[in-house]
């Protein structure tokens, strides 16, 4: 209970008599007499808290960076009128910096046997799933001297999805892959492609496409066209490792992987290949196979919500039976993990050859951009010990780059920005070869 409001306390003194308040003990008694009774009264005609119905409704889920309206709806089932002050409680997480307390507090009046709504409106600024706590209720006399205050536990979950911001690359990817798919009039041909149609020959086409007996059947000379072959299987392995918990810019670098993975996961599923994930640190944190072209997306999304890098090392041992055990036919496997020294060396490479004798391994790392700029460095001694520090760590990725080359594997190395449409494109320059 706690006294409210000095225009509250005139207003009942307001009542009393003016004879009343003359000096003395009798005077004083008499103020707080009546004092003490319009509080009781006022605490009285406050609507009961504990009475109260509370309901939840609207959004599960969103996109980080968007919002979501959460609804309250509070029912008065008692013979008084409700004024009350509400705090919806959800975690700090829920919302922008400075914020909480506008966004999550509301006043509202319900009268005797009504009900009314409050909408909450969460923008939350980390991943995964929010959970409320418990919604907390002042209700308030029709004096404001005196109020009573309840809690409600009242649950209810949103899941904050990976914002998919490289999703505006995919019009451009789409249309070199159409580009691939012979739907234009680029064509091309490798080992692992399949025959598509016959054409009239146009200057610059490959003589070795000629269909020979096809031209002597007509007066034009005719050329095959081809389309990369569909049904591949495409294996999309998260490093949820130490590793991944290093912070590029504003987000650790398991956020960048994951928008890369639904970039190219978006690109493959287009194509007509079958995509899966794995995540994986020393154990599965997340697996989704066997999804249709129409699911794989959505399904891959929502299993990386609460996708959160683990402070432990990488077990490489591990990692690659499970992604054998995902992958029992040939595929692409995409590891998205770090070129970092130590752990390619003693974890990846010793175990290299189990994935590379029967699938195509392309290996992705995000690049912290903050070393290019500082082997930019110049006019300070400072500028000069950070450049030379920036170009050694630089020597190192790309000499871990190229070990991995030398057995096989296909490296894209990019900063946060560019990693999601580098990878793209090196799903596409490998379905144009062939590889796939």
């Amino acid at each position: 209970m706690a006294i409210t409001g000095r225009a509250a306390l005139l207003a009942a003194l307001g009542s009393i008599p003016i004879g009343i308040l003359e000096p003395g003990w009798a005077g004083i008694l008499a103020v707080n007499g009546s004092l003490a009774l319009a509080c009781a009264c006022d605490y009285a005609l406050a609507a009961p808290v504990r009475r109260l119905v509370l309901s939840r409704s609207g959004d599960t889920s969103t996109r980080l960076g968007d919002t979501a309206d959460v609804t309250l709806t509070i029912t008065n089932p008692s013979r008084r009128t409700l004024r009350a002050q509400l705090r919806d409680g959800w975690p700090p997480s829920s919302w922008q910096p400075g914020t909480e307390i506008e966004a999550s507090r509301h006043r509202l009046t319900v009268p005797p046997g009504e009900r009314r709504r409050v909408t909450t409106r969460l923008r939350p600024t980390r991943r995964g799933d929010r959970q409320a706590d418990r919604v907390t209720i002042r209700s308030y006399g029709p004096l404001g001297l005196f109020s009573r205050q309840g809690a409600h536990k009242l649950p209810w979950s949103v899941r904050v999805l990976p914002p998919f911001t490289s999703r505006k690359h995919l019009p451009s990817k789409l249309a070199r892959l159409r580009e691939l798919d012979g739907r234009t009039s680029v064509l091309t041909r490798g080992e692992g492609t399949e025959f598509d149609s016959l054409r009239k020959y146009v200057p610059g086409d490959d003589t070795r496409s000629i269909d020979w007996r096809a031209t002597a059947r007509q007066s034009a000379v005719a050329v095959r066209t081809w389309r990369p072959e569909r049904d591949r299987h495409i294996l999309l392995v998260l490093d949820t490792g130490r590793t991944s918990a290093g912070r590029v810019g504003d987000a650790p670098r398991l956020d960048a992987s994951m928008d890369a993975a639904l970039l190219l996961a978006a690109l493959a599923s287009r194509a007509g290949d079958r995509v899966a994930l794995l995540a994986y640190d020393r154990r599965v944190r997340a697996l989704v196979q066997g999804r249709s072209a129409g699911d794989v997306l959505p399904g891959l999304v929502s299993a990386m919500a609460p996708l959160e890098p683990e402070l432990v090392e990488t077990d490489a041992r591990g990692l690659t039976s499970a992604a054998l055990r995902t992958a029992p036919r040939r595929s692409l496997i995409v590891l998205l993990t770090t070129l970092d020294a130590a752990p390619v060396e003693q974890g990846l490479l010793p175990v290299l050859p189990q994935l590379t004798q029967r699938h195509t391994l392309l290996v992705a790392s995000v690049a912290d951009p903050h070393i290019a700029r500082m082997a930019e460095s110049r006019g300070s001694a400072e500028g000069v010990y950070e450049a030379a520090a920036a170009a050694q760590a630089q020597s190192e990725r790309q000499r871990t780059a190229e070990q991995l080359r030398r057995h096989g594997v296909t490296v894209v190395d990019a900063t946060p920005e560019d990693l999601a449409p580098a990878l793209a494109d090196a799903y596409l320059a490998l379905k144009a070869a062939g590889r796939l």
